[in-house]
Parts: structure tokens; C-alpha cells; sequence
């Protein structure tokens, strides 16, 4: 009888938040697979037209222009996130003098509104913004970094870091406690330099928290919507025209939501065929 009673007290514990997940996470995800579909429209009407909607996608140069923006964003996004987070953890772990005040620091753009820090950072790029002020007194620019189709994907990575590392910092800050000091002190009284500590030991032993780290950061810029919405509305001339604005371009202003499903069953197949293959790069058991 106590062998019964154990699992399913078990299961009374997680099931708010099973339910929760299925309602919320699951449901909805199968909803969409289903609507993409049909011809959904705003009335709730709608017919079985079974994959024409994917035959019109492959065909829609609006959807290749948008996964070739996404694309280019996540390849300067994920790397410029990870090497700040990883920088930041680094420095953090290495500090003894008012440590939790630092962390705080540096953890605050995190709780931030997208909102606000589109706002902000839009001020900051402006012309007469805090950036080209900074670059008028060393005689450069004015740059127009929100208007030019170069610029506006590395200035969005920029903004979108600075607001969402101080998570990841606090991943990899965890998994650097984690690490055995007496390992580090090993390879000191060896004669490891700083350099060679964190290659041979610090990095390898980080791993796993590096390769949540990836998949999380990977799965947020694939998603990027808040700040483009606030700084460039996909502009200019579509360069910052994200899988997601489509998404949202189709559904809520041309008002085809089972189109717009659609982008949003392939990016959904796109974010898992890249976390496998991180998985199978960085996550594997035996490191």
C-alpha cells in the first residue's frame, strides 16, 4: 500500500503545475498545429485547406526575408549574450568585496519591461542621443543606427543582451560555485595560469551550465518581438522583420491566423532542430 501512496503523492504535488502546462503550453501548441491547417479568420470561421498554407509560405518572399533576419539576428545575439553572461559570471566569482551588491547591479536591466528598454535604448541611438553625443566629442558620426539595415540588427542584439544576460549570469555563476576549488588549486600549484585553469578545468566543467545557457538565450532570440516592435516596427525596410513579427504582421493585422500559424509551426520546428543540435554538441553525458 505505501509503494502506491508514494507515487501518488508525488503526482498531488505536481499536478497544479501539470495542469497548468498542458493548458497554457501544450494545448496551445497543438491548437496552433491544427489551425495552421485552415483559413482561420477573426470571425472564428473556418475551412480545411490542409497544406496549402505551407505551399503559399515557401513561396512567400515575406517569410524567407524574415528567417534570413532571424537567422542573422540569433548568430549575433547568442554568442554576444553568452560571452557577456560568462564575462560578467567570471567577474563575479572572482569578487570578495561587496558581491551581492554587484549581482543585484548587474541583475537589474533583467527585471526591466522590454517596453521601458526599447524606450531607452531608442533615446540612446538617436541622433541627438547619448551614443552620437559620446561619438561627437571623438569627431564620429552622427550614426543612424536604428536606420540603417547594417546597424539595426547588431544594435537590437546589443539591447536585447543588456537586458536579458543578468539571468544567464546567474546560471553560469551557480555552476562556477559548483566547481571544486581544490580542482583550481591543483592546477595553480602546478603552474596553470589563469588561462589554462579556465580551458582545461573552469570551461569543461561548465558545460552543462553552459548548454542550458545556449538553449535558453537561443530559444529568446528566436522569439525577439517586444523590442523590435518598440524600436524599428520591423524597419527599416524589413531588415529587422523577424519570423515573429511575421508572425504577428500576418495574424493580427492581416487577420489570417491560420497563415500565421504557420510561422509559427516552423519556427516552433526550427527552435527544436537547433536545441538537438546543441544538444548533441554541448550537452552530451559524457562531459
Amino acid at each position: 500500500m505505501r509503494r502506491l501512496r508514494d507515487p501518488v503523492t508525488g503526482l498531488l504535488f505536481v499536478l497544479p503545475m501539470l495542469v497548468l502546462f498542458l493548458v497554457f503550453r501544450i494545448f496551445p501548441t497543438l491548437g496552433a498545429a491544427g489551425m495552421s491547417f485552415t483559413n482561420w479568420n477573426i470571425g472564428g470561421e473556418w475551412s480545411f485547406v490542409g497544406t496549402a498554407n505551407y505551399a503559399r509560405m515557401l513561396q512567400d518572399d515575406t517569410f524567407w526575408t524574415s528567417l534570413r533576419v532571424t537567422l542573422v539576428y540569433v548568430a549575433v545575439y547568442v554568442p554576444l549574450t553568452v560571452l557577456i553572461s560568462l564575462g560578467t559570471a567570471l567577474l563575479l566569482n572572482s569578487v570578495v568585496f561587496l558581491r551581492g551588491l554587484f549581482r543585484g547591479m548587474l541583475f537589474l536591466p533583467y527585471v526591466t519591461s522590454f517596453v521601458l528598454a526599447g524606450v531607452i535604448w531608442r533615446w540612446i541611438y538617436e541622433f541627438n542621443g547619448l551614443l552620437n553625443g559620446l561619438l561627437a566629442k571623438a569627431d564620429v558620426g552622427p550614426v543612424a543606427f536604428l536606420e540603417q539595415s547594417a546597424l539595426v540588427l547588431p544594435a537590437l542584439a546589443v539591447v536585447s543582451a543588456w537586458k536579458g544576460f543578468g539571468y544567464s549570469m546567474l546560471i553560469l555563476l551557480a555552476g562556477l560555485k559548483a566547481i571544486p576549488g581544490s580542482y583550481l588549486e591543483a592546477a595553480r600549484v602546478d603552474g596553470a595560469g589563469p588561462w589554462q585553469r579556465l580551458r582545461a578545468i573552469t570551461l569543461p566543467l561548465l558545460r552543462p551550465a553552459l548548454f542550458f545557457v545556449m538553449i535558453i538565450e537561443t530559444i529568446s532570440a528566436f522569439q525577439v518581438f517586444d523590442t523590435i516592435y518598440v524600436m524599428t516596427g520591423g524597419g527599416p525596410a524589413r531588415a529587422s522583420y523577424t519570423l515573429i513579427y511575421a508572425l504577428y504582421d500576418k495574424g493580427f493585422r492581416g487577420w489570417e491566423f491560420g497563415y500565421a500559424a504557420t510561422f509559427g509551426m516552423v519556427l516552433f520546428a526550427i527552435i527544436l532542430v537547433v536545441s538537438l543540435i546543441q544538444r548533441r554538441f554541448l550537452g552530451r553525458e559524457n562531459t
